[in-house]
């Protein structure tokens, strides 16, 4: 069987509402036999045919499945940070409680272990990393798991501090919805 059905019949077996998104280590253990320069024309030809979408670099989406909207770049934030500790924070949390008026759109804000980095994820939009030297243990109770976005949230007081500390721009906090949050 050719390659690209192969991979086809696979996804269209895997794919669900839930599982969607496929890293390359999750296509490449698909297609184990196949050659790095063979796996890399497969998976462009996979691109170009519609059978995947490229999200950001190294995370794909199958597109034949419905997926949960608005929570794509939730999703992949999971999926490109799986090995280090994340949690939402700052503009995206703030934002999500009404202490920042302004949504921002297609942009979430996540703190990490792993280094601060951008990434374009396209017409989908961003996801920002920003680096924090907490432990999990630190912050383990201003934290709570949010099943839709399959990632940890911080509380309200956990992304103002987070605000400070990495002197993000204070301006838009309506400081009468935090005190009665905090």
């Amino acid at each position: 069987m050719q390659p690209i059905k192969e991979l086809a019949r696979l996804l269209e077996r895997l794919a669900s509402e839930e599982h969607y998104l496929f890293s390359l280590d999750d296509l490449r253990s698909a297609l184990p036999a196949a050659s790095p320069g063979a796996f890399k024309a497969l998976l462009s030809r996979a691109e170009k045919s519609g059978l995947l979408q490229r999200v950001c670099r190294g995370i794909y989406l199958y597109p034949r499945v419905a997926w949960p909207a608005g929570l794509l770049l939730f999703h992949a934030a999971a999926k490109l940070r799986a090995d280090a500790f994340n949690y939402l924070s700052l503009e995206t949390v703030l934002s999500d409680a009404g202490v920042i008026s302004q949504v921002p759109l297609h942009w979430i804000t996540l703190m990490s272990s792993g280094r601060s980095h951008v990434v374009n994820c396209g017409d989908f939009g961003h996801i920002e990393f920003i680096h924090t030297k907490r432990r999990a243990t630190d912050v383990a109770g201003q934290l709570h798991y949010d099943r839709d976005c399959h990632l940890w949230r911080a509380s309200v007081a956990l992304a103002l501090q987070d605000m400070k500390l990495t002197r993000r721009s204070m301006d838009l906090i309506d400081w009468e919805v935090a005190d009665e949050l905090v």
